[in-house]
């Protein structure tokens, strides 16, 4: 391997691994604090996903009406469906004003009040006085907030000058023998070179896996890379049955629209004309949070009151609104109706459906974005040398369900914080430790079994298959047969994996050999998926079983942990939820039926 695949070495204090909004916020903070730090990225940095976010980050700044942190916290905490860390989320709802004006300092456009304050909407889920009224807690620029987010943190790692390595496709993480992450193989597109990247700390910021599913509102770049890396490290991932539904992705396209739509004042009718939310929801109405609404949606398609020839999605509404508002307001949404649905969102609704969203569960940390490996004695003993933020890693602070604008919050609190626990864990410039001599070999050897892959099954024939398998039996309503059934064929289609064949053997921008390591890398999450969503007989946020309607906090109160192994063979465990905060400033909530 050595002789066919000559390695470049590099030697950096710290590796970031993707370059989101989590990923840049950890690279210019390291950067920033004299560490030097790499960040690869198998897209130009501007193209990650984040910049798809429309709707907004959440943050308790008050300039809309009345709020506090420790609202927002409890909004978090019942949104998780009590699920989430209690000390993670008091971690991320009190940072978060502090993140929003520092991104404001930093250039982010934000939409303005008329006192010149930044404006802030309504989102679902977000409450004052701990339930009782609507917050106007997501600070918006347009509904392009991603956008300007991603440009901002891009902007501030140029001027604190770390070194980016674009179009670079990470492999596999290298760990040694006592189970320490020491960086990471790369392969370059452009050249086709393989790099070996070392680093005493290497984050994981590679988003989520959405790709699994048929019909997404993620780019074809979210196949949750790190993710896979980490299970074929050895190490588990967590709370993967956790798929988060959006409720208003355009019918027959995906495409996302923001619930920020719900937040300026749209609502969604059946083809009754009925605004049916206020049957579901009687308080929050169109508001309540996603799992709520998606369900709603499904519920009334399901029996009969879908709109269109086959009554199969749901009218929303925007035409009601002020066209001066939606051109301020919500431009991108009225760009996208129109070139997805055909649709003027000032004379017609948008036809919509529970589209496949964001990933809750992801590789496990604790609220400094520190790796956990579970142990017997401790479950929540740290991997040394490795970190995970952002939507591939599992804080938890969404729980068994996300709050919408909780992600960008997420992205930048936790990209922080990693960036702060790297300056204190790491030394700068210090010498690195010999690496064994067959460091990487696996990785390459992984990388030459795909390119020299002679089967006869297409990489986008298999892909199918298994985005086929979720959508069809690990969607928004769950039941044990058609959960196990799915185990049944995912298992199927992992055994056809030998079978597959990539016609390029070249490797310079070689995208059948890049769409075959991301199927390999979705495939594994899609087992451990299914897996988990069949272990756990219970509901809770959103993961609703329709044979076990009920949240069980008696047997289910807890994280599912799990492995694979490259025979698709799993092992699932659990760990505790942390029903303890960090400080005294705020009280734990326990809990309680969680009703909107």
């Amino acid at each position: 391997m050595a002789t066919a695949y000559p390695i470049i070495d590099h030697t950096y204090d710290v590796v970031v691994v993707g370059a989101g909004g989590a990923g840049l916020r950890a690279t210019f903070g390291m950067a920033e604090q004299g560490l030097k730090t790499a960040c690869i990225t198998k897209v130009f940095p501007t193209r990650s996903h984040t910049v798809a976010a429309q709707g907004g980050i959440s943050a308790a700044l008050g300039n809309m009406g009345e709020d506090d942190w420790r609202w927002h916290m409890y909004d978090t905490i019942k949104g998780s469906d009590w699920l989430g860390d209690q000390d993670a989320i008091e971690y991320m709802c009190r940072e978060a004003p502090r993140a929003v004006i520092e991104l404001e300092q930093q250039g982010l456009p934000f939409s303005r009040t008329a006192e010149g304050k930044i404006y802030q909407r309504a989102f679902g889920g977000m409450t004052t006085k701990f339930g009782e009224g609507i917050a106007y807690r997501t600070c918006a620029a347009a509904d392009r907030t991603g956008h300007a987010m991603l440009h901002t943190l891009y902007q501030q790692s140029l001027k604190h000058e770390a070194e980016f390595f674009v179009e670079y496709f990470a492999l596999d993480l290298i760990m040694d023998d006592e189970g320490v992450c020491r960086g990471v193989m790369a392969w370059n597109l452009d050249d086709g070179t393989l790099h070996r990247f070392r680093g005493h700390m290497t984050v994981l910021a590679t988003g989520g896996y959405g790709r699994t599913y048929f019909s997404c509102t993620s780019a074809h770049t979210c196949t949750g890379d790190g993710n896979g890396m980490v299970l074929r490290a050895g190490l588990p991932l967590q709370d993967m049955e956790f798929i988060q539904f959006h409720p208003t992705g355009i019918y027959g396209a995906g495409c996302l629209i923001t619930e920020g739509v719900r937040g300026e004042g749209g609502y969604v009718t059946n083809s009754e004309g009925e605004r049916f939310m206020e049957r579901y929801a009687p308080s929050a109405k169109d508001l309540a949070s996603r799992d709520v609404v998606s369900r709603s949606m499904t519920i009334e398609i399901r029996e009969g009151r879908g709109v269109g020839p086959l009554k199969d999605h749901i009218h929303l509404h925007l035409e009601h609104l002020d066209p001066k508002i939606i051109h301020e307001r919500l431009p991108g949404i009225a760009e996208t109706s129109k070139v997805f649905a055909n649709v003027d969102v000032t004379r017609e609704p948008i036809p919509v459906l529970p589209t496949a969203h964001y990933n809750m569960g992801g590789i496990p940390t604790n609220y400094k974005a520190e790796v956990i490996r579970p142990t017997k004695d401790n479950p929540d003993a740290v991997v040394p040398g490795l970190m995970a933020i952002g939507e591939a890693a599992c804080v938890s602070v969404h729980g068994g369900n996300r709050l919408g604008s909780n992600s960008l919050l997420d992205l930048v609190v936790f990209g922080r914080a990693a960036a702060l626990q790297a300056g204190k864990v790491v030394e700068k410039g210090k010498a690195h430790k010999d690496l064994p001599a067959d460091s990487g070999d696996y990785a390459v050897s992984r990388l030459d079994r795909s390119r020299n892959a002679k089967g006869s099954l297409r990489v986008s024939h298999l892909r199918l298959e298994m985005q086929k398998i979720m959508q069809n039996n690990c969607a928004v309503f769950r039941t044990g047969p058609v959960l196990q059934e799915g185990v049944g064929l995912m298992r199927q289609a992992w055994d056809k994996r030998g079978d597959l064949g990539v016609s390029d053997r070249s490797l310079v921008w070689n995208s059948d050999l890049v769409e075959a390591l991301e199927l390999d890398n979705l495939m594994y999450q899609a087992v451990v998926a299914l897996e988990c969503a069949a272990n756990r007989t219970e509901s809770r946020g959103a993961h609703a079983r329709e044979d076990y309607p009920d949240r069980d906090d008696q047997n289910w109160l807890k994280h599912s942990v799990v492995w694979a192994n490259e025979k698709a063979e799993v092992t699932i465990s659990d760990r505790p939820v942390h029903l303890y905060t960090l400080t005294n400033d705020v009280q734990p909530v326990p809990p309680k039926k969680r009703v909107y």
